[in-house]
């Protein structure tokens, strides 16, 4: 019944669950429970891609189109001793005075927890903490693909075709994911050897150089009055204080959706393509496992990826 407690034992930690049958979902009646489900069975993909990672939790206490929603990046009063957290500069904090500690969710209990306290959203930066809790340079470049009405998914996947010409001209390979919103992400590992503003100078260039070759299509610019039946191309989301949704990260739409990574086959069928939900995104997953696997690091961050042009 709703409000009731379950202590749970995961991977040796005790959590104390509530509400499993509180409906995040309205809309499809999708619970707390089946959240945990999809988490669970997902877990051995995304966790790779948070690892490492400050964590930033979108959180929907009441679920989705009721209460209030929030991002969250510290760690709240009750987290678990055992969650490990690292304490950096808060992004745009004067002289970098103030702090911010941020969980990094490594294990499936840490994925437990979070999901427990109805953070439906789960996103991080392109770059990693070290062993000393230092921030490092990016491993891996985003580039978001943000729609404006009535522009959906098949202009995206046109946008991301041209995107990956333009990177694989550089010697960058793109992998597609569809957010679980309206759009895409395209993902490029890079060296680790370059700063984040280097990494972001170099897509600003990009979408820039698209906009002009595609100006029906694609708009580099902020303004949303520039965005009507065109496709953002987001570069701004390299900056070292932006975070973008993780894959595999359920979201907090109104349909259970999650950011899924893809392949380039169906990238190429647009009028086929689009947003997943929990079950099809387990069903893949068994099927297939993670085809952005390639991205994730080996024993050194350094020297997996091409450097960009500068």
């Amino acid at each position: 019944m709703a409000g009731e407690e379950q202590l749970v034992e995961v991977e040796g930690r005790t959590l104390r669950l509530r509400n499993l049958d509180k409906v995040l979902y309205p809309s499809t009646g999708t619970t707390k429970g089946e959240l945990l489900h999809y988490l669970t069975g997902v877990s051995h993909v995304l966790l790779p891609h948070l690892k490492d990672r400050p964590a930033t939790r979108k959180r929907w206490p009441d679920g989705v189109g009721a209460g209030t929603t929030f991002f969250e990046k510290n760690v709240p009063r009750g987290a678990p001793s055992w969650l490990r957290d690292v304490t950096l500069p808060a992004p745009g904090s004067t002289k970098d005075r103030e702090m911010v500690t941020y969980p990094l969710i490594d294990d499936l209990a840490g994925l437990v927890w979070a999901a427990n306290l109805a953070a439906l959203e789960l996103h991080v930066p392109q770059w990693r903490v070290g062993a000393r809790g230092a921030a490092k340079d990016p491993d891996l470049l985003v580039i978001d693909l943000d729609p404006g009405a009535p522009a959906g998914l098949p202009e995206c996947a046109e946008v991301a075709l041209a995107v990956r010409r333009k990177l694989e001209d550089d010697g960058l390979h793109a992998h597609p994911v569809t957010s679980g919103g309206k759009g895409m992400q395209l993902y490029a590992a890079v060296s680790g050897r370059q700063d984040a503003v280097t990494v972001r100078e170099y897509v600003h260039r990009l979408a820039e150089e698209l906009e002009r070759e595609l100006p029906r299509l694609v708009v580099s610019r902020m303004a949303k009055n520039l965005r009507k039946n065109r496709v953002l191309l987001d570069w701004s989301q390299n900056h070292s204080a932006k975070t973008t949704i993780c894959p595999f990260s359920p979201r907090g739409r109104e349909r259970p959706t999650a950011a899924v990574p893809r392949d380039w086959d169906e990238v190429e069928q647009p009028g086929a393509l689009r947003q997943l939900e929990f079950g099809e995104v387990l069903e893949r997953v068994q099927d297939t496992g993670d085809p952005l696997a390639g991205l994730l690091p080996g024993p050194s961050q350094a020297g997996r990826g091409p450097r960009v042009p500068t």
